[in-house]
């Protein structure tokens, strides 16, 4: 029996799982690691912790694995987030910027002022954002004594988490990312899938730090000097998170969506061989690039974002203290048949797409003296869901796709009342696999395709496996009542 590591490098921990052919989980390691605020806004990481993190999960996962079924190695991870470190000693120059920092916000508003958002979109498919790598890059270059120079030498090396956990199994014989990595750097043309001299000008990166750009699927490199793994094992999977995600979802076909709900809420949809230039306030981004034993096939997806999905449940437990834990939620808001016309707006951190308002503010509307907390409860669930419909009608007018079923992962997937409000909303059937831990999964089939233990994607398709499927149940006027409710908390918020 072969098997396939999937490393799933997180914001806040490392999670390593081992797959076998039939996708039954053989062994998994998690370890979290340490979150660095110098300032307000400002959120870092060790690599040192990020590295000795896989480390740790590795050997927890490897317990009782033999080495020689180890077919191949795939990568996942937090995708902006920013590392440089020395070529010839891999030591990190600086901690690395993780995607949420917010440092560079006013140099964001300096390009946006000089009138270059349009080329960049154009170019890249995003926004002009302190979310995405480029001008975490420049920042480094700018703020760190010595380094442009060193950038300009080709003596450091610039890479997501993947090209630098990719750097650290090789022992630095390979510097590269993939190409859904690099389509988050704003430094790629998304029609090219190279670099682009005029992006790299615009922000200060020199080329000689950047990466190869290679496909998702397909050796990378192979295993050396990595601690309770032999040498010369393929890494063959490379991919940022959510196109993880989507891939681990199986949705090989446009108009294939997935959610994934975790502390916000991320939607992909898969829109085939061409980039979709979004009019509704949604990122274009490359979805995969298989290798050529999968006949090189390229694919893009349309990406929207909430900010907060399960933070809202955690507000009502720390902040509200309407429960103790999480899991009580779905007892808590079942207990009564309807929010009884309270609708929760949870924009916490203002309101992403397709609003893209960061003036926004979490808002209750529809409060009377019959509210009880059980209301508010079952109004958070359904606050969550209902910013997803808005993101997916966005992706459908941008698309002219029609959702047909919408595959769901993540914590709060489990949550079978949510579930079901999700569809009823949508109008679309809600389909949850047997295996919640997608964005590996997609890093573990990746690999599998890259070295023959999967043949095609077909044999990947019947491979993945549904757990349950939710059907739209309920009065269509009653949801429609309930979504103009929404649309005017929302003016609100």
């Amino acid at each position: 029996m072969r098997h396939v590591i999937a490393i799933d490098q997180g914001t806040t921990g490392s999670t390593v799982l081992v797959l076998d052919e039939q996708l039954q989980i053989r062994g998994r390691g998690y370890k979290e690691f340490r979150q660095i605020y110098p300032r307000p806004g400002w959120v870092e990481h060790d690599p040192e912790d990020i590295w000795s993190s896989v480390v740790s999960a590795l050997g927890e996962a490897l317990k009782g694995i033999a080495p020689s079924s180890i077919a191949a190695i795939g990568i996942t991870n937090q995708r902006e987030t920013a590392v440089v470190w020395h070529r010839k000693t891999g030591a990190a120059v600086h901690n690395a910027i993780v995607w949420q920092d917010r440092r560079t916000a006013e140099r964001c508003a300096e390009l946006k002022t000089a009138g270059h958002e349009a080329r960049v979109k154009q170019l890249t498919g995003l926004t002009i954002d302190p979310y995405f790598s480029g001008t975490k890059v420049g920042w480094l270059l700018r703020n760190v004594d010595g380094l442009a120079a060193l950038a300009r030498e080709g003596a450091i090396a610039f890479g997501t988490v993947d090209s630098f956990l990719l750097s650290r199994l090789t022992d630095g014989a390979v510097h590269a990312t993939d190409v859904t990595n690099a389509s988050r750097t704003m430094l790629m043309d998304l029609h090219t899938l190279a670099w682009n001299d005029e992006l790299c000008e615009l922000l200060g990166v020199p080329r000689a730090m950047l990466p190869a750009i290679v496909t998702s699927s397909g050796t990378a490199g192979v295993t050396k000097g990595v601690p309770g793994l032999p040498d010369g094992i393929p890494i063959a999977g490379l991919a940022g998170d959510q196109q993880s995600a989507l891939f681990g979802q199986a949705c090989f076909t446009p108009g294939d969506s997935k959610c994934t709900y975790g502390t916000g809420a991320f939607i992909l949809m898969n829109t085939g061989e061409t980039p979709v230039a979004s009019k509704s306030g949604l990122l274009t981004t490359v979805a995969w690039k298989l290798g050529p034993a999968q006949s090189s096939e390229l694919r893009y997806a349309l990406e929207g974002s909430a900010f907060i999905a399960g933070a809202a449940v955690q507000w009502l437990r720390d902040g509200l203290e309407l429960i103790k834990s999480a899991k009580e939620i779905e007892a808590l808001a079942g207990s009564v048949p309807d929010s009884a016309g309270v609708i929760v707006v949870p924009a916490f951190a203002g309101l992403g797409a397709p609003h893209w308002r960061p003036d926004g503010r979490g808002a209750i509307t529809g409060l009377t003296r019959g509210t009880t907390r059980a209301h508010i409860a079952r109004a958070t669930l359904e606050g969550i869901a209902l910013q997803n419909v808005d993101i997916l009608r966005a992706m459908e007018r941008d698309s002219g796709r029609t959702l047909t079923v919408l595959k769901v992962d993540g914590g709060a997937s489990a949550n079978d009342l949510m579930m079901q409000f999700q569809s009823d909303v949508l109008g679309v059937e809600i389909s949850r696999p047997e295996i919640v831990d997608t964005t590996a999964l997609g890093a573990a089939f990746l690999a599998g395709l890259g070295t023959g233990v999967w043949s095609d994607l077909d044999s990947v398709r019947t491979t993945w496996r549904e757990q349950r499927r939710f059907k739209p149940t309920a009065d269509r006027a009653g949801i429609d009542d309930h979504l103009r409710r929404w649309d005017a908390a929302v003016a609100k918020a």
